[in-house]
C-alpha cells in the first residue's frame, strides 16, 4: 500500500456518506454538488472517516480500497512506471507525424509532385491520431486499458515500418495514415491512466509532465530528422520513428499494467489477477467483462461525454486555440526556406526554440498550477471546484497572442531569425500552459468520464490542427503571413469568452447535466 496513505478514524460503511440536508457527497470522489471537492480535512463532518496523504491533512480523491491490486495503493515506482511507459507511448504520434514536415521536400522530389501534396499525407496522419484516441478509449471501456494499448501499439510498430519502407507516394500514403490512428491510443488515454493511478491532488503535476512529452514531440521528431538529412535520406527518420515505436512497446510488454479498478466492487467480487501475459493480450479482461460496461455502453460514452455542453464548450476553446500549433509545425520549415533560406541543418537548430519554450512551461507549471489551486483551496474553506483549473488560461493569453502576431509579422517582413525564433516559443509556451488547465479541469469534473474527456481533448487538438495544416501553405500564400498569423491571435482572443462562461456557469450547467443526463 502507498506509504502516503494516512488513516484518520475507523472506516465506515459507505452509507456514512448518504445525502444529508439536500446535499449530496460522493462517498469515493469527495465531491458535495454545493461546495466542491473537499480537500481539507478539517471540513469533513465529525462522524465521517476518510484517508490523507502523509500530511495528515489533504483528503485522498478518489478514496482508495484496502486492497493491494488497487492501483492507488501501488508503490510510487510501480506508478511512475506505468506512467513513464504510458508517457512514452504518448510521445510517438505526434514526433512521428511532424518528422514528415521535414522530409516533404526529398520525398516531393521522388515522388514528382508537389511538397504541399505530399503534406496532404501528414494531415491525415495527424487527423488520425485524434480518431485513433477517441476509438482506443472506447475499446477500453470494454476490452480493458492495456490489451487495447499492446494491440494498438503492435499495429503501429508494423505500420511504422511499413511508410519507412514503402515506394511510391500511394504505397507511402496508406501505413502513414494508418500509423497515426493506431499510434494515438495512448495520447487519448493519458488522462484515463492518471485518473487511474493518482489521486485528484497530483492530477495537475502529472497531467503537466505528460503534456510537456505531448508537446515535446512534434519539435524533436523535426530537430532530428533535420540533422539525418544533411547526411541520409529521407527514409532514415522514418526508421528511426519505427525503432522508437518498437521499444515503446516492449516496454508495454514488461512493464504496461492494467490499471482499471472498480471500487464500488465488494472485495469479494473483484476479478483476479493470474497472469501479467492474460492481462496484456486481454484475456484475463475478457474473462471479467461481466463487472464493466456492456459493449454498446463502452461504445456511447465517449457520444454521450461530448454531448455534454461543459466538454463541448471547452473542446471548441481548445481546437481553436491549439490548431494552429499543429498548422505551424507541419509547415513552418517551408516557410524558414523561403524567408530565410534555412537547409536542414539550420532547421533543425531552429526547432530548439519550442523546445527551450516547453520545458519552461513545464518548469513553471509545475508549481504554478498547485499554487493557483493550493491559493482557491485556502480562500474556499477547504473546497475546490473544477473551476478554478481554467484560471491559469489567463496568464497564457499573453503569450499566445503575442507569440502568434510576432510570429506572423517576423515571416513577413524576413525579420532577424531570433525574433522569429522567440515568437514561436512565445506561443509554444502558452498552449503548454493552456493545455495542462483544460485536462485539469475537465479531469476533475468529469473523474469518471477521465478517458473520454481526455480523448476529445485529444481529438480537438488533432481535427482543428489536420485542418489548419492542410490549408495553412495556400492561406500564407493569398493573404501573407502577417495576416495569416494575425488572424490566428483574433480567433485565440475571441473564444475567450467561453472561459469565462465556463468560469461563471460551469458548475450549474454540470449540475444540470447531472439532473438531465444519465449518469455514465
Amino acid at each position: 500500500m502507498d506509504t502516503d496513505l494516512h488513516v484518520v478514524k475507523e472506516p465506515q460503511s459507505a452509507t456514512a456518506y448518504a445525502e444529508t440536508e439536500g446535499q449530496t457527497l460522493d462517498p469515493e470522489l469527495r465531491y458535495d454538488d454545493s461546495e466542491g471537492y473537499i480537500l481539507d480535512v478539517n471540513q469533513i463532518g465529525p462522524n465521517l472517516s476518510t484517508k490523507t496523504a502523509r500530511d495528515g491533512q489533504t483528503v485522498l480523491i478518489p478514496q482508495p480500497s484496502d486492497a493491494s491490486d488497487d492501483p492507488l495503493n501501488w508503490s510510487q515506482a510501480k506508478k511512475h512506471i506505468v506512467l513513464a511507459v504510458v508517457i512514452a507511448c504518448t510521445f510517438l504520434p505526434d514526433y512521428g507525424s511532424v518528422t514528415g514536415a521535414i522530409t516533404l521536400i526529398p520525398q516531393a522530389a521522388e515522388y514528382g509532385i508537389t511538397p504541399d501534396e505530399v503534406n496532404h499525407s501528414q494531415s491525415g496522419n495527424q487527423f488520425m491520431v485524434g480518431a485513433g484516441g477517441v476509438v482506443a478509449v472506447m475499446l477500453s471501456a470494454y476490452f480493458g486499458r492495456l490489451p487495447v494499448l499492446f494491440w494498438f501499439m503492435v499495429i503501429a510498430t508494423a505500420t511504422a515500418a511499413g511508410q519507412a519502407g514503402s515506394h511510391g507516394f500511394n504505397g507511402f500514403f496508406i501505413p502513414r495514415v494508418l500509423n497515426g490512428f493506431f499510434a494515438g491510443a495512448a495520447q487519448g488515454s493519458g488522462l484515463m491512466f492518471i485518473k487511474d493511478m493518482f489521486f485528484l491532488h497530483e492530477h495537475a503535476r502529472k497531467i503537466n509532465i505528460w503534456q510537456a512529452f505531448v508537446i515535446l514531440s512534434p519539435y524533436l521528431g523535426p530537430l532530428f530528422a533535420s540533422f539525418m538529412l544533411t547526411q541520409l535520406s529521407w527514409r532514415w527518420p522514418f526508421w528511426i520513428y519505427t525503432i522508437e515505436t518498437g521499444l515503446c512497446l516492449i516496454a508495454v510488454i514488461i512493464w504496461g499494467e492494467e490499471t482499471y479498478y472498480d471500487r464500488r466492487l465488494p472485495a469479494e467480487k473483484q476479478p483476479p489477477h493470474q497472469s501479467h501475459l492474460l492481462r496484456l493480450i486481454g484475456v484475463e479482461q475478457w474473462r471479467s467483462r461481466h463487472v464493466r460496461n456492456s459493449f454498446g455502453e463502452a461504445m456511447m460514452r465517449a457520444v454521450r461525454t461530448i454531448s455534454r455542453p461543459v466538454v463541448l464548450l471547452a473542446n471548441f476553446y481548445y481546437m481553436f486555440t491549439f490548431a494552429w500549433v499543429v498548422g505551424i509545425n507541419a509547415t513552418l520549415a517551408l516557410f524558414l526556406t523561403s524567408s530565410y533560406g534555412f537547409g536542414p541543418k539550420q532547421i533543425g537548430f531552429f526547432f530548439f526554440a519550442p523546445i527551450v519554450a516547453t520545458i519552461l512551461a513545464e518548469a513553471i507549471g509545475h508549481y504554478l498550477h498547485d499554487i493557483l489551486a493550493r491559493h482557491y483551496v485556502g480562500s474556499h474553506r477547504g473546497r475546490l471546484e473544477p473551476e478554478a483549473r481554467l484560471s491559469v488560461i489567463y496568464i497564457a493569453l499573453p503569450f499566445l497572442l503575442t507569440g502568434l502576431v510576432v510570429l506572423g509579422f517576423a515571416l513577413e517582413r524576413k525579420w532577424y531569425y531570433m525574433v522569429t525564433a522567440v515568437g514561436w516559443g512565445l506561443y509554444v509556451f502558452g498552449t503548454m500552459v493552456v493545455s495542462v488547465g483544460i485536462s485539469a479541469y475537465l479531469l476533475d469534473a468529469y473523474p469518471r468520464e477521465s478517458g473520454e474527456v481526455g480523448a476529445w481533448i485529444n481529438f480537438s487538438r488533432t481535427a482543428g490542427g489536420f485542418i489548419v495544416a492542410y490549408l495553412q501553405v495556400r492561406w500564407v500564400d493569398q493573404v501573407g503571413a502577417e495576416a495569416c498569423f494575425g488572424t490566428q491571435a483574433a480567433v485565440c482572443a475571441a473564444v475567450v469568452p467561453i472561459v469565462v462562461v465556463l468560469q461563471l456557469f460551469g458548475k450549474r450547467l454540470r449540475m444540470w447535466e447531472k439532473r438531465g443526463l444519465k449518469t455514465l
